[in-house]
């Protein structure tokens, strides 16, 4: 069958690919206006003239409305116009786009009727200081929770109101032991005692608090694992307590203990041992077990991951100590400074932990020689098809590949060298088209947008099992105008 006969299997998935196609023109951006499936992609094009966002305002459909609202580039006027929209949806993601509005737009919608709109204004670094400052006395606690998460450099004022908070929930979000951005805020000094005495509050108030020895007694004691755990992360922890906490029922406490720069070597390694004996030993919770027992399970048998993926701003310091820890964490926590000599690095770069390996990478990539890069993204390969849980990101910048070894990745064995191939911009189009017949569909994704793709390939990709691989082809700006006029007519459009 010729590839132009070939009816696309995923054709609302090649329309949406459609939508966001720099190359579409006008007029067929106009006819996706009409379009009552998917989430309304085309009102999030960066290209939109006025007279467009005009046109699918006046639709007022839920899902063009949603997107449009999402949309960077939407002019302040409608912007202002859709915060006064019946839709609470449309609104809540205003909200959420907040960074790129006018004050206007926060203004009316500051005291919303949905607390949905009042939450995401809460938890935007965006919004105006003064009217966020108002959210902190919202007659949502929800609402007021979020702000105490997300807004952990307010000010001192509304900081306190926040921790003084009547709602359990709310006092329990501004003295937490997570909060959802950096820097973590340090309660004011006078309010720490009662933060302490407070069960919703303790944990998060542990580390800031001045101790005295009955007192670390008392709170290496208390019942709940989160308390102790931060307190296992006192700077000021005594020894005997610190022993104590090293032998914790819990492996989440234990964990803390590891992480101690002052915890003596051969106790460490007690711990590295005993927590993961512990998580092998750990019985599933039973059918009847609480939501608190469930989430407490789910924590310990966590704890040999934890192990592994500390970061230890103490060992990023004063790396060299600990260039042949035995313990990943460690070496992946001096694989993070960014002031090793050359040959920590290469030491580093050829570990046998993926984790160490692709940390060092993205601190020294300049360091990373050829056939190491390629060392590395094979073995990634290799991990993730054996089922093994790694920690990897896709970053085209960290590893880069000259065209000649990308070409020859182009027939690798390995599918995910072979999904490397496509970012040589002159790729051969006999590469490019072998590349749009592989097996594993990464790699026809990869491929699916390059410009030297031969035209039959293209068309082939429309017709592919993938839904990945079709929305890919659908947006690829190397469609032809009439390609894409035949797919919206079959849509319907």
């Amino acid at each position: 069958m010729a590839a132009d006969a070939l009816t696309p299997v995923h054709l609302d998935h090649i329309i949406d690919g459609l939508a966001a196609n720099p190359a579409l023109p006008a007029p067929m951006i106009r006819r996706l206006f009409a379009r009552r499936q998917g989430f309304g992609q085309v009102a999030g094009r960066p290209d939109l003239t006025e007279a467009m966002v005009a046109e699918i305002v006046a639709t007022d459909d839920h899902w063009l409305l949603h997107s449009l609202a999402l949309n960077d580039r939407l002019p302040d006027r409608f912007r202002i116009r859709l915060a006064a929209h019946r839709d609470s949806g449309v609104r809540i993601a205003l909200a959420l786009r907040a960074e790129s509005a006018p004050r206007e737009m926060p203004e009316r919608l500051i005291d919303d009727p949905d607390p949905k709109v009042r939450e995401h204004l809460a938890k935007g670094d965006h919004t105006p200081p003064d009217l966020r400052a108002r959210l902190a006395a919202d007659p949502d606690p929800a609402v007021r929770a979020a702000l105490a998460k997300h807004w952990t450099q307010a000010p001192e004022a509304v900081r306190r109101v926040l921790l003084t908070d009547p709602e359990a929930d709310v006092r329990a979000a501004a003295c937490a032991t997570y909060f959802a951005r950096l820097p973590h805020p340090v309660p004011p000094a006078d309010l720490v005692p009662a933060l302490l005495a407070d069960p919703v509050t303790r944990a998060g108030a542990v580390v800031h608090a001045v101790l005295d020895a009955d007192a670390f007694q008392r709170l290496a004691e208390d019942p709940a694992d989160d308390v102790r755990a931060e307190l296992a992360r006192h700077p000021d922890l005594p020894p005997p307590v610190r022993e104590a906490l090293a032998v914790d029922p819990s492996p989440h406490v234990r964990v803390k203990v590891f992480a101690r720069p002052d915890t003596p070597e051969d106790e460490r390694a007690r711990i590295h041992t005993s927590v993961h004996e512990l998580a092998r030993s750990m019985a599933d919770p039973g059918p009847d077990a609480d939501d608190e027992a469930i989430l407490q399970w789910y924590r310990d048998s966590a704890a040999p991951t934890d192990l592994r993926t500390l970061r230890l701003p103490w060992v990023t310091a004063d790396p060299l100590p600990h260039l042949d820890s035995p313990y990943v964490s460690f070496r992946a926590s001096a694989a993070a400074s960014k002031a090793l000599p050359a040959e920590a690095v290469a030491r580093l770069l050829d570990d046998e932990e993926e984790i160490v390996r692709l940390t060092m990478a993205g601190t020294a990539p300049y360091l990373v020689g050829l056939a190491t890069a390629e060392s590395i993204e094979r073995h990634r390969d290799r991990h993730r098809r054996r089922g093994r849980l790694t920690l990897w990101w896709e970053k085209a910048g960290i590893l880069p590949f000259p065209p000649a070894t990308l070409r020859r990745f182009a027939t690798d064995p390995e599918p995910r060298l072979r999904s490397l191939a496509p970012r040589d911009p002159d790729l051969p189009p006999e590469l490019a088209e072998q590349l749009a017949r592989d097996p594993d569909y990464r790699v026809r994704l990869a491929v699916a947008a390059h410009r030297n793709l031969p035209f039959p390939s293209l068309l082939r990709l429309l017709a592919d099992p993938s839904e990945h691989v079709a929305q890919a082809a659908g947006a690829s700006p190397f469609l032809p105008v009439e390609r894409m006029d035949r797919l919206l007519t079959l849509a319907g459009l």
